[in-house]
């Protein structure tokens, strides 16, 4: 009896045996099947980079039209505004009689003239000059504003991509645990209906299948939602595949340099384009003490009888209240000039912190990230690993290997948001600046006319 209970309970561990080796073959093989899946769903054409994505978004972006126009529009306001005011022609007819046997006469009454001339408002070049000036730095301010907006394309650009692409890595894994459950539900079903299971292991096999269909369904929101975020930038993106995601493990920022480095910031440099043009409007204010003179020129034409006349005249503003005129509205001047100042200093010192809050969590997440490969994600394959091993020898119960297997895939996941956060981080301090700063800080400062 001894030996005979002995066999049973070696073919008992056999067929167990067994039927974990082959599940875990087919667990392989649906992992395999749902990969290839998830590359061919988006196999229609080349994967997509993130540069290649972000170079779709800006030739699409409409913001960065509308901007060109403004400059352009800034640029010819620029020389118009150095001219002289246009000529006005004025005619008249002056002493018509309205009474009278000569009422309505032309040239009955010697007074009666026809009357044609000019008048030119004289504005001081130095003015046409400042007017000119202020119109120049509104192009240049306007420039800057564009670069803001492509840095801003880029960096929304990126962290749209950086979505899409951790959440097909985040519907790879659920989509092979999943695959994996349902293997454990038939391996389950049919050490049930060999009386080597319990119902209890049946029933907890499909728990654990409905918990991975439901996060499933999560991960599946999660992908259209980055889907449409990422089409908001480039177009349809649906059928798009993505490349591997570029080198994340270092930004084009020194801490060393940090504060000279923030202070050439494209915002900043809009405030610094902000402040030029107060001062320019400082300066006319200043201008404007000196009134413009207007010169009229005229003809007078009577009959025949009588000369003809010719006028001169000259108009002077008469600045009788210059204390709470011109005065004040130089002070205002003035005070929006130490507005735009203080306004700039606040933002870079505020640029200044976040960006180092910014980077010192981007290197705290890649060493708790680097932490989750090296450690927590191979101690739970181990523990599942164990699980399994226990299981195989009758020390475990199929219980307990899905919550070993549930908390694989909970830290997969929650590894890969971190991954997900972290390289988001990247992405806003990568793209503070527009990938060609170079070239775009040259244009800034280029001869606007």
């Amino acid at each position: 009896m001894p030996s005979l209970a002995f066999s049973t309970f070696s073919a008992h561990r056999t067929v167990r045996h067994t039927v974990l080796l082959l599940s875990a073959r087919i667990g392989l093989a649906a992992l395999a099947g749902s990969l290839a899946l998830v590359a061919n769903v988006y196999a229609v054409e080349a994967p997509l980079t993130l540069a290649e994505a972000q170079r779709r978004a800006i030739d699409r972006s409409r913001q960065l039209t509308a901007q060109d126009y403004s400059i352009a529009a800034a640029r010819d306001m620029a020389v118009a505004a150095g001219q002289l005011p246009d000529p006005v022609l004025k005619a008249g007819i002056d002493n018509l009689p309205v009474t009278g046997r000569d009422r309505g006469s032309l040239n009955s009454d010697f007074m009666t003239m026809r009357r044609i001339g000019v008048m030119q408002e004289i504005t001081g070049s130095d003015k046409r000059r400042l007017r000119s000036d202020r119109f120049q730095l509104e192009a240049q301010k306007t420039l800057a504003e564009k670069t803001v907006a492509t840095a801003a394309i880029e960096r929304d650009t990126a962290l749209a991509w950086l979505d899409r692409y951790y959440a097909d890595a985040m519907a790879a894994v659920v989509a092979e645990q999943g695959a994996q459950a349902r293997l454990e539900i038939q391996s389950a079903e049919g050490a049930y209906r060999a009386g080597r299971g319990s119902q209890a292991d049946v029933f907890a096999a499909q728990s654990a299948l409905a918990m991975f269909d439901d996060r499933a369904s999560e991960i599946r929101r999660r992908v259209r939602n980055a889907n449409t975020m990422l089409a908001r930038w480039i177009g349809n993106a649906s059928d798009l595949a993505l490349a591997e995601k570029p080198a994340t493990d270092a930004i084009r920022l020194d801490l060393a340099t940090l504060d000279s480095a923030i202070a050439h910031h494209p915002e900043i440099a809009v405030l610094s384009k902000q402040v030029e043009v107060a001062e320019t409007d400082a300066k006319l204010a200043k201008a404007n003490e000196k009134a413009d003179w207007t010169v009229e020129v005229g003809f007078q034409q009577r009959s025949a009888a009588y000369s003809n006349m010719v006028s001169v005249g000259l108009s002077i503003p008469l600045q009788w209240d210059r204390k709470n005129r011109q005065d004040r509205e130089l002070s205002a001047k003035l005070a929006v000039v130490e507005q735009a100042k203080a306004e700039r200093e606040d933002m870079l010192r505020s640029h200044v912190a976040e960006t180092k809050s910014m980077i010192e969590e981007w290197q705290n997440d890649r060493e708790r990230h680097a932490r989750y490969e090296s450690e927590l994600i191979p101690l739970a394959n181990q523990r599942t690993l164990a699980a399994i091993a226990a299981y195989r020898g009758g020390k475990a119960s199929l219980a307990d290997v899905l919550a070993a297997r549930r908390n694989v895939i909970d830290i997969r996941i929650q590894a890969l948001q971190l991954a997900t956060d972290t390289d988001r981080l990247w992405a806003q301090l990568n793209f503070l600046f527009p990938t060609d700063a170079a070239m775009t800080h040259a244009a800034m400062n280029q001869d606007t006319q």
